[in-house]
């Protein structure tokens, strides 16, 4: 009897690009195990990528706040159950509340903040500010995740795109001439606009878990043997290919996406000084709740394009 469903074949196509027949297969080889195809389907070199963009399904927001002097930051998803609650003003400016809110008292947790009492309204908790905006709205409403940066020695930058539906929040170390310098916050911005489109997992290779490295290098190994190439060949393929795993991970080994004739490593490099990036953070609303259909990360590109 088989472990899954014909939803799970589909799934699995939209997930890899890989034919219905292929993912069947693939589904049977590996006993319904959604992780195990994927690299089934790559190893038969079927599987164009393991896209583990997560599952969005749950409507919502992501906005952010930045200090006067961009010192502090934060970033906060809130989810709510339609998307036609998510673009309403009180919405949008109760994210933006939360947000300020973060960025002043320094809550630990999800849970450290629910207990906070309201920036913006110091008689009341901000689990007593959710409460009141699930009766005035008739929608439940959670706030599910959050993360506040400080600038030791540089500036913040933020990109929110199409109302909330993907955010950003960088940490850049730079000079204070360039922190207080106008043109090298559009700069900051463009790289955080680039964060939102490109999706990069980690800022530079050093970073990429060696663990993850080589069960990638085994994949593509296999990959390459799949296509009959000799093992010695497979392993110069393998070396090429792992050069483009950086490029799609990791931020600095990047095309920017504005001038996709330099690396973001070299846009930084321009900026002279001793400018690097400390940490960034994207929130694209609902990821690992349920899949949805938008492909935002493409509709920022053809923005900045």
């Amino acid at each position: 009897m088989a472990n899954f469903t014909a939803q799970d074949v589909k799934e699995l196509r939209e997930r890899t690009g890989a034919g219905m027949m292929d993912c069947k297969k693939a589904m049977v080889e590996t006993e319904g195990d959604m992780e195990k195809a994927i690299e089934f389907l790559r190893e038969k070199g079927l599987a164009a990528a393991a896209k583990k963009a997560g599952r969005i399904a749950a409507e919502g927001a992501v906005g952010s706040y930045l200090s006067g002097d961009k010192k502090i930051g934060a970033v906060v998803e809130i989810n709510c159950e339609t998307d036609f609650v998510a673009l309403t003003d009180e919405f949008q400016s109760f994210v933006k509340e939360v947000a300020e809110h973060i960025v002043k008292e320094s809550p630990a947790d999800v849970d450290a903040l629910l207990e906070q009492s309201f920036a913006s309204d110091k008689s009341k908790t901000v689990s007593e500010a959710v409460t009141e905006k699930v009766a005035k709205i008739g929608e439940k409403i959670s706030i599910r995740r959050f993360t506040r940066y400080e600038a030791a020695e540089g500036v913040l930058g933020t990109y929110i795109h199409m109302g909330g539906k993907i955010g950003v929040l960088l940490n850049v170390n730079c000079s204070p001439e360039q922190a207080a310098s106008d043109e090298f916050n559009l700069v900051v911005k463009d790289i955080c606009m680039h964060i939102a489109a490109a999706n990069p997992k980690y800022n530079t290779k050093e970073e990429v878990p060696m663990e993850e490295l080589e069960k990638e290098k085994e994949i593509l190994l296999a990959q390459a043997i799949n296509e009959g190439k000799p093992e010695q060949i497979a392993q110069n393929i393998v070396n090429g290919r792992i050069k483009k795993h950086y490029k799609t991970i990791c931020l600095q080994e990047q095309e920017f996406v504005k001038d996709t004739d330099k690396t973001v490593a070299q846009v930084i490099k321009e900026q002279g000084g001793n400018v690097s990036v400390a940490a960034f953070e994207r929130f694209e609303m609902g990821e690992g709740l349920q899949k949805r259909e938008d492909n935002f990360a493409e509709e920022v590109m053809g923005q900045m394009k």
